[in-house]
């Protein structure tokens, strides 16, 4: 009864890794057989607290992925499982996280281009502005040269009498 309550007690926790899938099965196939952990555990000469952890998906405890790949394999043999599409269930992990990878990667493009095109909104609005301020500059000065140059000229009548 205790083995049935964990069995539950790893769907509450959440997660769906390959692990804990294959864990769920081994556990279901082990059950069914009536097997304790122990008595697996000693035919297969693993460490009961290895198998625990692998029917309960706790990859921590566990050595590098190609040992627990060995020892699933060994454990679906001897439990008579369909080892094959047990093995599958590692490579379905791979595929969704090359998925959520590519997905990361997109998206952080699309932030880039985001990015890149509100600097040269950015830039563009700056350009407008000093141009627009140079612009006012320039025709200031071009207006004060004008009004003081028809300040300077003596009208035409002045420079008639002076002349006469």
């Amino acid at each position: 009864m205790k083995e049935i309550n964990s069995v539950s007690e790893i769907d509450n926790k959440g997660g769906d890794s390959s692990l804990k899938r294959i864990g769920n099965f081994i556990k279901e196939a082990r059950l069914s057989r009536d097997q304790s952990v122990e008595e697996l555990a000693s035919d297969l000469k693993i460490g009961s607290h290895q198998l625990k952890a692998i029917e309960e998906g706790n990859e921590e405890v566990l050595p590098e992925k190609v040992f627990i790949k060995a020892m699933v394999r060994r454990i679906s043999q001897k439990l008579k499982l369909d080892t094959e599409f047990i093995m599958n269930e590692f490579k379905t992990e791979r595929e969704e996280i090359k998925i959520e990878e590519i997905v990361e990667e997109v998206a952080k493009k699309t932030n880039k281009t985001r990015q890149s095109r509100d600097l040269s909104q950015l830039g563009f609005w700056i350009f407008i502005f000093i141009s627009g301020f140079l612009g006012l500059i320039a025709s200031s000065l071009i207006f004060n040269l004008f009004s003081d140059s028809s300040q300077n000229q003596t009208p035409k009548q002045e420079l008639i009498k002076k002349t006469k």
